[in-house]
């Protein structure tokens, strides 16, 4: 399934209905009072956030939208039909952007959630408004108003619990292929993984979380190396990231090295994305002798200096892996109830999404800049890209059951 997480629009909402110029004639009343009534409001153009929709690409074909416009008012003190709202559909997950102004207007993130993003004009009054006292014959009406128009962007970031990060061939697939019901490609190669995967691990009845696998990251990554700018933005909205650490690389790089080089390049994308909790999993070691297991573990925690969580795992033989799904189980649960009952700091957390996007908007707008500039590192760049877009390339993602 194509999956396109950035769409441009133009949306207009529909004009109010014009106000009716109408007097009352019948038979005996040749000289009724004024009977123009008004006209309807203008349709607005409003997103609604479906759980059953997981792309962006119907927005990437048909790029304008108008609501319906209002009817003008009639005599008899008949007032128009309303215009009729358009209601777009978008994936959970969905932030709008102002393209003129780069405003934030929304972010649908829970289902059914709704927002206005084009106001419907209001409707003209008929002259039956302006009678009065010393005018008992008006001839005075108004126009319905213009609807809205914007010209508004659509993000979609992968909306996951935790997130999988690490250089290529970390064993990330393997982990999430092992502890939930995704199935992404695995071999023993680097960038396999070449597009986001999502899969639910459930751990009892109705306890589950989402796991997002992000394809492999390398130096660079932050300033477009490797498609990396791309999916570190899909980082933003997990709540949790698992830094998985290749134990016995085929290169020899010291796993320590190899951990800092990624916790740089999230410190460039976004230094509050780098401040999010995040856990060190050390993977593959069944292909390290058992009698080296501690030591190697020990010598790369020494080097960084590390205090957070640490889990050691094989992903390919399921070892350890109970633990480590029961942990971000309750770890998830334990966030969440403290946030429920601490608005504070339910809404500092929503504060720190906010920063981060607004962190990795700026970042990926750089890199935007930096390939129509046509710079000498960015040698994939062509001169009449004015119209790039980030996601004009393919992406992919699963979503697993």
């Amino acid at each position: 399934m194509k999956f396109v997480d950035e769409a441009s629009i133009a949306v207009t909402a529909g004009k109010g209905g014009n106000g009716c110029l109408s007097f009352r004639r019948e038979k005996y009343i040749p000289k009724g009072g004024p009977d123009g009534g008004d006209g309807g409001d203008g349709g607005s153009v409003i997103l609604a956030a479906n759980d059953q929709i997981n792309t962006l690409i119907d927005y990437r074909y048909v790029r304008s939208y108008r609501a319906q416009s209002g009817e003008s008012g009639k005599g008899r003190n008949c007032t128009g039909a309303k215009g009729e709202d358009l209601v777009l559909q978008v994936p959970v997950g969905t932030t709008v952007f102002d393209v003129d102004t780069e405003e934030v207007l929304g972010d649908l993130t829970e289902i059914g959630e709704t927002l206005i993003v084009s106001q419907g004009g209001f409707h003209g009054l008929g002259n039956t408004r302006f009678k009065s006292s010393t005018n008992r014959a008006p001839r005075q009406t108004t126009p319905g108003s213009e609807g809205e128009a914007r010209n508004i962007r659509l993000e979609l970031k992968v909306l996951a619990d935790v997130g999988l990060l690490g250089l290529p061939n970390a064993g990330k697939s393997t982990l999430i292929r092992a502890i939930s019901a995704a199935k992404p490609k695995v071999a023993n190669y680097p960038f396999t993984t070449l597009i986001p995967n999502l899969g639910v691990v459930r751990v009892a009845s109705h306890r589950s979380f989402v796991v997002a696998d992000i394809p492999g990251l390398i130096k660079g990554a932050s300033e477009g190396a490797g498609l990396g700018i791309r999916f570190l933005k899909h980082l933003v909205r997990t709540r949790l990231l698992l830094h998985v650490v290749d134990m016995a690389p085929f290169d020899d790089q010291d796993p320590a090295e190899a951990v800092q080089e990624i916790a740089n390049e999230l410190d460039n994308f976004s230094a509050t994305l780098a401040a999010r909790d995040r856990w060190l999993v050390f993977n593959k070691l069944d292909m390290v002798p058992d009698e080296e297991r501690e030591k190697r573990c020990s010598d790369v925690l020494e080097k960084l200096g590390w205090e957070g969580p640490v889990y050691q795992i094989s992903a390919l033989n399921s070892e350890g892996l109970d633990a480590l799904c029961w942990d971000i189980m309750r770890w998830i649960e334990d966030k969440a109830e403290a946030e429920a009952a601490d608005a504070g700091l339910a809404e500092h957390e929503a504060s720190l999404k906010v920063q981060m996007q607004t962190e990795a908007r700026d970042r990926l707008e750089a890199y935007k800049q930096a390939r129509k500039g046509g710079r000498p590192s960015d040698t994939n760049a062509s001169d009449d890209d004015d119209d790039f877009d980030d996601d004009d390339y393919d992406v992919e993602v699963e979503y697993a059951p």
